[in-house]
């Protein structure tokens, strides 16, 4: 994710445009229609010098019904994105307020039982960010023995088996009478969310938008940019190539940056910072448990970008 200051930096903020992949790819793609859109121009200019009678009133109400498509389309990418956004700040709530009625609830001798308690919800969020983009990746998990890393590589879905194991732990503590059963009550609603929150987050990675909704908007886009030089040449000439070019570039990069975003949990510059919110929850709870924890160096892949 980009993180950047509103209102500060204008000029500045311009400046790094191009340091996204999505705009590059807007970039290239703007060049080209407007190399194709010269080699239009320069025929009709001096190839083959002729009148061309298009209305320009007709692209007007293409335009208008490609912009409220474009509308649509960006809506939808954004609640998307949005959605996801909610779900992961939920997830950082319901783990500290897990690990706040652990800590309140078991008694202070049992240390080893909060560091326990402590690492399973860090590694369920861990787990969660990379089980939400091309699978779980079970080697970034804190304070795991070889062998319990092979149990988790056995499993399909290993955010429910971590799940399953806090439910365990804490049964555990009511069968031998550290807790009561008011307590176990009182922490289930936390417990049930952490596999609510997965859920709605499985939702809407698997669920994009309908492929022939997107190829449409991208065909449509593409059809009127071809067709749009031949309205305006009468009016513009060779004015006509940085027109078209920059109305493509207005309606493919709406286009992409709504299809950037509608996966909001991959690793592209304006994707959520699930790494970032993960490794807050272990530190929120590792603090809250009050246990400590050696700070293991994370992965050198460069999860998103920050531009101060």
């Amino acid at each position: 994710m980009i993180v950047y200051e509103s209102n500060k930096n204008f000029l500045r903020d311009i400046t790094h445009l191009t340091r996204s992949w999505t705009m590059q790819r807007v970039l290239r793609a703007a060049l080209g229609v407007g190399a194709v859109t010269a080699m239009i121009t320069v025929a009709f200019e001096e190839i083959w010098p002729m009148e061309i009678n298009v209305p320009s009133s007709i692209f007007s109400l293409l335009g208008i019904v490609l912009s409220i498509l474009l509308v649509f389309r960006t809506n939808t990418a954004y609640d998307r994105w949005w959605e996801g956004r909610k779900q992961w700040g939920a997830l950082v709530n319901n783990s500290r307020n897990l690990a706040v009625s652990v800590q309140a609830t078991l008694p202070p001798e049992e240390v080893k039982g909060r560091f326990e308690i402590a690492v399973l919800i860090s590694n369920f969020s861990i787990v969660l960010k990379e089980h939400l983009r091309k699978g779980a990746q079970v080697e970034e998990l804190i304070f795991v023995s070889k062998e319990e890393i092979e149990k988790y590589k056995q499993r399909t879905h290993v955010p429910s088996y971590i799940a399953s194991q806090i439910h365990q732990k804490m049964q555990e503590y009511y069968r031998n009478g550290t807790i009561t059963g008011t307590d176990i009550r009182n922490m289930k609603p936390h417990l049930q969310a952490l596999l609510d929150i997965a859920g709605a987050c499985e939702r809407i990675k698997k669920t994009p938008i309908p492929f022939s909704y997107s190829v449409y908007i991208k065909l449509l886009i593409l059809g009127y940019s071809l067709m749009l030089p031949f309205g305006l040449i009468r009016d513009f000439g060779y004015f006509t190539i940085p027109l078209v070019t920059f109305i493509f570039f207005t309606f493919i990069g709406i286009e992409m940056m709504a299809a950037e975003i509608e996966d909001p949990f991959g690793l592209d510059c304006n994707d959520l910072p699930t790494g970032d919110i993960a490794h807050t929850i272990r530190n929120n709870v590792f603090e809250i448990l009050e246990v400590t924890h050696v700070h293991q160096p994370e992965r050198e892949e460069k999860l998103y970008q920050k531009v101060f």
